[in-house]
C-alpha cells in the first residue's frame, strides 16, 4: 500500500507541478491506445498503432474541423448523431485520468468555440460533452478524447434519459462514500481556487 500511495503522490505531483522546461510534450508518447475484444488494453502496442495518432500524423483519413498546436477536432467516424465530433490532444495519453491538467485545459478551452459551430451547422441548440474513460465506461480508443454530441429535443439518443432518477438518501452509506472520496483527494485541501481564495473540503 505504501508503494501504491507513493506512486499516486508522484503522479499527482507531476500534474500539479510539471517540469518547468516542458509546457506541452513535444511528441506522442508510446503507450497502449487500442482495445481487444474484451475491452482490455493491448499493452504491447504503442502510439504507432493508435488511430488518433495516425490521424494527427496524417497517416489515416479523417474529416478535420479544427486544428491548432495542441488539439485536433474531427467528425466521429461512427457518430451517434449528425455532427458528433471529437476533440483530441496531439500528444498521446491513454485516458483522461492519465492526462496532465495542462492538456485537459487546452482541450476544454476549445469546447465553446467548436460546440457553438457544431450546433449552428446542425440546427441544434444543445449538446452533450462526454468522456468515456476506461473499458467499463465504453472507451474503445485509448487516446484520451472528448465527444461533442449535438442534441435536439425528443431525439431519444440516451435511453437513460427516460429513467426516473431517485433522490440520494442522506444516510450513513452516503456519508461513508463521501469520506472515501475525500480521502482520495489528498492534494485538494487548501487548494487555491481561481480567485486566489483557499478552499477546504468540509465534512458534513
Amino acid at each position: 500500500m505504501e508503494a501504491r500511495a507513493r506512486r499516486r503522490l508522484a503522479l499527482v505531483s507531476s500534474h500539479v507541478n510539471p517540469p518547468a522546461e516542458t509546457t506541452l510534450p513535444a511528441c506522442l508518447l508510446a503507450s497502449a491506445c487500442s482495445s481487444d475484444a474484451n475491452g482490455e488494453k493491448e499493452m504491447n502496442k504503442g502510439h504507432n498503432d493508435c488511430v488518433f495518432c495516425k490521424i494527427i500524423r496524417g497517416e489515416a483519413p479523417a474529416i478535420k474541423l479544427y486544428e491548432d498546436d495542441e488539439c485536433l477536432c474531427i467528425l466521429d467516424s461512427y457518430p451517434l448523431c449528425h455532427g458528433h465530433s471529437l476533440i483530441i490532444p496531439k500528444c498521446h495519453f491513454p485516458s483522461l485520468d492519465a492526462t496532465p491538467p495542462l492538456i485537459i485545459g487546452a482541450m476544454c478551452s476549445k469546447v465553446p468555440l467548436i460546440s457553438n459551430a457544431v450546433m449552428k451547422a446542425t440546427g441544434c441548440d444543445s449538446f452533450n460533452l462526454l468522456v468515456n474513460n476506461g473499458a467499463a465506461a465504453g472507451q474503445v480508443i485509448y487516446h484520451t478524447h472528448i465527444h461533442i454530441i449535438p442534441r435536439k429535443q425528443h431525439d431519444c439518443l440516451w435511453a437513460s434519459e427516460s429513467l426516473r432518477r431517485r433522490p440520494m438518501k442522506l444516510d450513513q452509506e452516503a456519508s461513508q462514500l463521501a469520506n472515501r472520496i475525500r480521502e482520495s483527494l489528498i492534494f485538494v485541501n487548501n487548494y487555491k481556487d481561481i480567485k486566489g481564495q483557499a478552499s477546504n473540503l468540509i465534512a458534513n
